[in-house]
C-alpha cells in the first residue's frame, strides 16, 4: 500500500500552530478521528502517549513520526501537520519539529505498521523532499509531493533489484544460529531501508543458510559487512571491500557498519598464498575473542550431534524394561537398543567435530581433516605407551583433547601453510590433496600420541574431582552455572556454561548429568521471569512488552533463553539481576534434588526423560517466580497512559 493512498486530504493541516508536544499530538488524532481510522479517541491517546514514554518519536532534522498500534485504529492511516514555528519533540539533535506524521494501524497489522514506519522514515532523510512538504501550499500539493517521492524510491529500488546489484551485502551469524543471526540481519536490512539504500543479509543459522548471496551480487555490491561470532568462509568476496565485526554490533550499530561501507573504510579482503582469505578491519580482535570464535566455530557444529545422538540415548534409558536387570542397560529391548546404537553413533562423532571445526576456524579447509584426525585420537586416547606395552592403559582425554588436537591441528596446518608457500608454483595443485592431509595428519598424530596420557590424566582427574563433590559443593557448582546462563543470554558467559555442562555429560557419569540440569534449568528461567513478569505485574510494563511477553513462555520452556534479550537490552540494570539470581536459584535446587539430565536440551519438553522429574518443576518454578518478583519490584510503576491500562 503507497503512502499517498494512507493520506486523507482531510487528515493534513498545513501552516498549523502548536503551544507544545501534547497540543501537537491532540491535533494530529483530531485529524485521524475526521478521517474516520479511529474509533475511540481516548484509547488512541493513550497508545500514543505509551510509545512517547518508550523513547521519543522526533527523528531530527525537524521531523517527527508518533505513532501506534492499537484496537483503537480500524484502519491504518496517516495524519500531518506543519509546523512553521516547531514544536520540540525531544529529539536527538535539539531540534524543533516543523513537519509531523502520526501512523495509526489497527493491532493485528503488525506487518503493514512496520512498512509504513520505515517506508515513511526512509523517504523522509532527504532534506529537500521534507523541505518541499514543509513549503507545500495546498494539501492537494502536499500529497502530491508525497506520491512524487514514493514513486521515485520504489522506480530507484526496483533498478536496483532488476539489476541483481544491492548496493550492500551483509552475512551475519552466531554460534547457535537461533537469535542473533536474524536479529542482525533484521537491523541492518531495516535501518538500509531508511537510510534509503538496498542490503541484502545472508543469515548463517541454525536452519542453514537463508537468503544466500549470489556471485553476481557480490560483483556488483559496494561492499560486505559480515557480523559474526564464527568464522566465515570468505574466499568468495576476493578482491571486495569487507568490514567484518560481531553479530552484536550488527544488532546495536547497524547505522555505523553500513557507513563504513559508504564511506570506503572496510579494507580489500585477500588471499595469502591461495589459502587463507582475510578482511582487515580497524577493529582488532583480541586474543581472547579470536580463541573464542574458534572455539565456537567448533561448538556450533557440534552442538547438533551432541543434542540429537543425547536426546536419543536418554531415549533408550526411558524405553528400557529395568526388570529385566540387564548389565547394559538402555540395550535391554530392541527399541532402547536402536536409540542407543544411532544416539551412540551421534554421540561419537562430537569430539572429532568439534576439533575438525576448530582447526578449520584457525586454518580453512586444509584444517578440517587435520582436527578431525586429532580429535578422534584424543576420543580414543591412543599413546606411544600403549605401543610399546599392549597391557598399558588407554584413557579417552576427552572434551579437553579434543580441544587441544583443535588449536594444534588449526595452527600446525597455518604452519605448513607459510612453509608451502616457498614451494614452486607448479606444485599448487598438490598442496590440499596430499600435502596438507599427509603431513598434517602425521603431525597432529605425533602431538596427540604424545600428550594424550597427561590429557587423559587430567580428565580423569576433573571426572574423579566432580565425583567426590558433596551435596553442598555440588548446589554451589549447580547455582555458578545456572546463573552463567543469565549473564549474556546467548553470549560468550552463557555458551562457557553451556560447553562445560556438555562436556561433563560427555564424560559420561551421574554427575555431569546433575551438571547439565543445572544448566538447563538455569537457560529456561530468564525468559520465564520476562513472561510472569508482564503477564502477572501488568502495570510495570507498556502494551507492546506485555504482548511480547507472552511468546518469552514458549521460549522459556524450550530452553531459548535469548528470548529476555531486548528486555535486557533495554533495561540491563533491573533485567540482569534478576535473571541472574533466578537462574543460580533453579540450578543450585536443580543440583541439591538430586536432579539429573541425560539430554543437553530440550527444556520441558523432554521432562519425561529428566531424572526426579516433579523436583525439577520446582525447581524451574521457584528460579522464574523469584526473578520474576525481584523484576516487577525494581521495575518502576507506569501511569495508566504508559501502561495502556485502565485505572
Amino acid at each position: 500500500m503507497k503512502i499517498s493512498e494512507l493520506l486523507k486530504p482531510e487528515a493534513v493541516r498545513l501552516h498549523a500552530s502548536a503551544s507544545d508536544k501534547n497540543d501537537a499530538i491532540d491535533q494530529l488524532i483530531d485529524l485521524h478521528c475526521t478521517a474516520g481510522n479511529v474509533t475511540d479517541r481516548e484509547v488512541f491517546k493513550k497508545a500514543v502517549l505509551a510509545r512517547e514514554q518508550e523513547s521519543t518519536t522526533g527523528m531530527g532534522n525537524g521531523i517527527a513520526i508518533p505513532h501506534a498500534r492499537t484496537s483503537a485504529a480500524c484502519r491504518a492511516g496517516l495524519s500531518a501537520m506543519t509546523v512553521p514555528d516547531g514544536v520540540d519533540f525531544a529529539s536527538a539533535d535539539g531540534t524543533k519539529s516543523r513537519l509531523l506524521f502520526m501512523i495509526a494501524a489497527p493491532e493485528n497489522s503488525n506487518s503493514l505498521y512496520l512498512e509504513v514506519l520505515s517506508r515513511l522514515a526512509a523517504l523522509l532523510t532527504d532534506d529537500a523532499f521534507v523541505q518541499k512538504l514543509i513549503d507545500a501550499k495546498t494539501v492537494k500539493e502536499f500529497i502530491a509531493k508525497v506520491d512524487e517521492a514514493e514513486l521515485a524510491k520504489e522506480q530507484s529500488n526496483a533498478s536496483a533489484e532488476d539489476s541483481g546489484a544491492p548496493r550492500i551485502l551483509a552475512v551475519t551469524a552466531c554460534p547457535t544460529g537461533i537469535a542473533h543471526t536474524y536479529m542482525a540481519a533484521e537491523n541492518l536490512t531495516k535501518k538500509a531501508k531508511e537510510m534509503g539504500i538496498v542490503l541484502k543479509a545472508e543469515t548463517q543459522g541454525s536452519v542453514g543458510t537463508k537468503n544466500a548471496l549470489t556471485a553476481g551480487e557480490i560483483a556488483n555490491a559496494e561492499g560486505i559487512i559480515i557480523a559474526a561470532d564464527k568464522n566465515i568462509e570468505m574466499s568468495r568476496f576476493e578482491g571486495k571491500r569487507v568490514y567484518s565485526t560481531s553479530v552484536t554490533k550488527g544488532i546495536n550499530e547497524p547505522e555505523v557498519l553500513i557507513q563504513k561501507i559508504l564511506n570506503q573504510e572496510a579494507s580489500i579482503c585477500h588471499s595469502e598464498g591461495g589459502k587463507k582469505y582475510t578482511a582487515e578491519t580497524e577493529e582488532k580482535d583480541t586474543a581472547a575473542h579470536v580463541i573464542y570464535k574458534h572455539l565456537m566455530n567448533g561448538v556450533s557444529h557440534m552442538l547438533p550431534f551432541v543434542v540429537g545422538g543425547g536426546i536419543l540415548i536418554a531415549l533408550a534409558f526411558l524405553v528400557d524394561n529395568q526388570a529385566i536387570g540387564t548389565s547394559n542397560f538402555g540395550m535391554g529391548t530392541p527399541l532402547a537398543a536402536f536409540f542407543k546404537t544411532v544416539g551412540g553413533t551421534a554421540f561419537g562423532f562430537m569430539l572429532p567435530i568439534l576439533s575438525g571445526f576448530i582447526a578449520m576456524s584457525i586454518a580453512d579447509r586444509p584444517g578440517l581433516a587435520v582436527g578431525f584426525v586429532g580429535g578422534a585420537i584424543a576420543s580414543a586416547g591412543y599413546n606411544f605407551l600403549a605401543l610399546a606395552d599392549p597391557n598399558a592403559a588407554v584413557v579417552s582425554s576427552g572434551f579437553l583433547g579434543a580441544l587441544l588436537a583443535g588449536f594444534a591441528g588449526g595452527y600446525i596446518t597455518k604452519g605448513l601453510g607459510k612453509l608451502f608457500d616457498k614451494l614452486p608454483a607448479s606444485l599448487e595443485g598438490i598442496k590440499p590433496v596430499l600435502l596438507y592431509p599427509l603431513l598434517g595428519i602425521f603431525l597432529i598424530g605425533i602431538v596427540m600420541y604424545a600428550v594424550n596420557p597427561l590429557m587423559g590424566a587430567i580428565n580423569t582427574g576433573l571426572s574423579s574431582w566432580l565425583n567426590s563433590l558433596g551435596t553442598a559443593n555440588l548446589v554451589v557448582l549447580g547455582a555458578v552455572v545456572g546463573g552463567m546462563m543469565s549473564v549474556d543470554m546467548g553470549g560468550p558467559v552463557n555458551k562457557a556454561s553451556y560447553v562445560f555442562g556438555t562436556a561433563m555429560l560427555a564424560a559420561g557419569t551421574n554427575v555431569g548429568q546433575v551438571i547439565m540440569a543445572s544448566v538447563m534449568v538455569g537457560g529456561m528461567v530468564p525468559p520465564l521471569v520476562i513472561a510472569l513478569s508482564t503477564s502477572f505485574c501488568r502495570n510495570r510494563w507498556t502494551e507492546a512488552e506485555r504482548k511480547s511477553g507472552i511468546v518469552n513462555y514458549i521460549m522459556g520452556l524450550s530452553f531459548i533463553s535469548e528470548g529476555a534479550i531486548p528486555y535486557a537490552a533495554s533495561d540491563p540494570l533491573r533485567v540482569l539481576p534478576s535473571c541472574i539470581i533466578g537462574s543460580a536459584a533453579a540450578g543450585a535446587l536443580s543440583a541439591a534434588f538430586g536432579c539429573t539430565s541425560p539430554a543437553p536440551h530440550g527444556g520441558f519438553w523432554v521432562i519425561g526423560i529428566i531424572g526426579n522429574p516433579l523436583m525439577y518443576i520446582v525447581a524451574l518454578l521457584v528460579g522464574s517466580i523469584l526473578g520474576a518478583v525481584i523484576l516487577s519490584l525494581l521495575k518502576k510503576k507506569l501511569t495508566p497512559e504508559e501502561s495502556g491500562l485502565k485505572n
